[in-house]
């Protein structure tokens, strides 16, 4: 398992018109199994209060995004493909669906990005159109064991 620096760079655009983004960083684990690369963080961008941990597995043609604790979510993104799942709050939980129109993964051995557009509806209807620019590195005190 290597160390590694996630950074995450979203936005959202309603149909109002009105862009909201978010930037964040964490310190992670990444491991490769089964043809598909793993990066565990917690993320603390749905709540400042309470981490959600959070884990990417990219494939070769696919994301996929599973968050636990403050929020229950997974989130599958293949290209021109729509993904139906829940998404769980202490609040209740609410159908999403989401369609990838565009989806980019260029990975290494540990490092790698992965840009990804795709619109989406809450309980039927349009939400927003979302972009997503994931950047996993090697976490500096790593770099000597990739060579």
């Amino acid at each position: 398992m290597h160390r590694v620096i996630v950074k995450v760079t979203g936005s959202q655009q309603g149909p109002d018109g009105k862009r909201d983004t978010i930037d964040m960083k964490a310190r992670g684990r990444h491991y490769y199994r089964n043809g598909l690369h793993y990066v565990l963080y917690d993320d603390d961008s749905v709540d400042e209060e309470r981490m959600a941990s959070t884990v990417l597995k990219i494939g070769a043609d696919h994301l996929t995004l599973l968050r636990h604790g403050v929020v229950n979510q997974k989130q599958e993104f293949a290209l021109d493909h729509e993904c139906r799942s829940q998404y769980q709050t202490p609040f209740g939980s609410l159908e999403l669906a989401c369609y990838t129109h565009k989806l980019k993964i260029d990975y290494g051995t540990v490092s790698g990005t992965v840009d990804v557009g795709y619109d989406l509806s809450v309980e039927g209807r349009h939400q927003s159109e979302n972009t997503l620019h994931i950047e996993i590195a090697s976490a500096p005190e790593d770099i000597h064991r990739l060579n």
